[in-house]
């Protein structure tokens, strides 16, 4: 399916992930990710206190899903991926949009999160959507040929920075 045939955004439904849905959920992290996340992880992380997912369906299949926890009134993303057939439509900036309303609702001052250096695409969206970088984290990621790749730890101020992450709708 090309560009100009692929569903957007617009048509996928978001929906809260849930501690059911982990099994799902894994079969989608392991398409996505080299070193996925077990079923039994997922439902850890959306059953913890502070813990909330948020998953993308496109006629009945789950094609993406954010992953975040909580504590201090501060918020991490642990984990966002969208299916490689799904990509480039806008799914994985609705789920991190997703991601910064619930923290606001939540009473979040800030989003955190790490991304592999060499991950042009990712370091884009997250810019966009007003993600700074605060750190590095060398050697962080391992790529699949087992070669380190640093991390850069990025930051979104919900306080200041939500007008950027939420009312964007030029894109």
């Amino acid at each position: 399916m090309n560009a100009a045939q692929s569903p957007a955004a617009s048509a996928c439904t978001l929906l809260p992930a849930l501690s059911t849905d982990a099994a799902e959920l894994a079969l989608l992290h392991a398409a996505c990710f080299d070193d996925a996340w077990q079923a039994d992880l997922i439902g850890r992380v959306l059953g913890s206190p502070g813990g909330f997912g948020i998953l993308a369906r496109l006629r009945q299949e789950t094609v993406g899903l954010i992953l975040c926890r909580s504590a201090a009134g501060e918020g991490e993303v642990l984990t966002l991926c969208v299916a490689a057939a799904s990509r480039r439509r806008g799914i994985g900036r609705a789920l991190l949009r997703g991601a910064v309303e619930t923290a606001l609702r939540r009473g979040l001052t800030s989003l955190f999160l790490e991304v592999a250096e060499n991950n042009a695409a990712a370091r884009a969206l997250y810019a966009h959507l007003g993600f700074e970088p605060v750190g590095r984290r060398s050697g962080y990621y391992r790529n699949g040929l087992g070669i380190a790749v640093d991390a850069l730890t990025l930051r979104c101020n919900l306080r200041f920075g939500t007008g950027k992450a939420i009312s964007d709708s030029s894109s």
